[in-house]
């Protein structure tokens, strides 16, 4: 039996940690120990990215990242865009535009979407197509994908743009 060495990292905004062996991939850690499944292993040779996940800020394969290298990173999954409740503006473009067929590769898509939107919320359409050259869909042409994907764009334009709510802000000194 491999030694085991302790892992610690934050998971959707929780903190998280396991024993490892040193072999155990990212995908595994996410999927087998902390029941993260959304997360997905497509082709085991890190070409299909369906296991892309956000891994401190940066969109990558977790087939491709020892969990032992993820020690103390931040990690953002699928799960961890949005809720059933509240749609990520991701999850809702892709809703709105079908921007998924069967749906096994989504999870890696949004996740590579994400990455592209967190550093350009007004991407072209061949800076989507470029950012989904690493994920693939074997259902489409990826045109609903990029549709909804300009969505998403939109959508977080459209929040950023809003007012911040004073509505139940106190002040400094304020006595009732």
């Amino acid at each position: 039996m491999a030694k085991k060495y302790p892992v610690q990292v934050k998971v959707n905004g929780k903190m998280k940690s396991a024993e490892v062996e040193p072999r155990l991939l990212l995908v595994h850690l996410l999927r087998d120990e902390f029941d993260l499944t959304g997360t997905h292993i497509g082709c085991d040779t890190s070409q299909c990215g369906a296991c892309t996940v956000m891994l401190d800020g940066m969109a990558v394969k977790s087939c491709t990242i020892l969990a032992i290298q993820a020690d103390g990173a931040e990690i953002t999954t699928v799960e961890g865009l949005g809720s059933r409740e509240e749609l990520h503006p991701i999850q809702q473009g892709f809703w709105e535009k079908h921007g998924l067929q069967c749906g096994f590769c989504t999870p890696g898509v949004m996740m590579a979407v994400n990455g592209l939107l967190q550093e350009n919320i007004n991407p072209s359409e061949a800076e989507i197509r470029e950012a989904l050259d690493g994920v693939i869909c074997r259902c489409t042409g990826y045109q609903f994908i990029v549709k909804a994907v300009q969505h998403a764009a939109e959508l977080i334009r459209e929040q950023q743009s809003q007012p911040v709510s004073l509505e139940n802000v106190t002040t400094r000194g304020d006595v009732s």
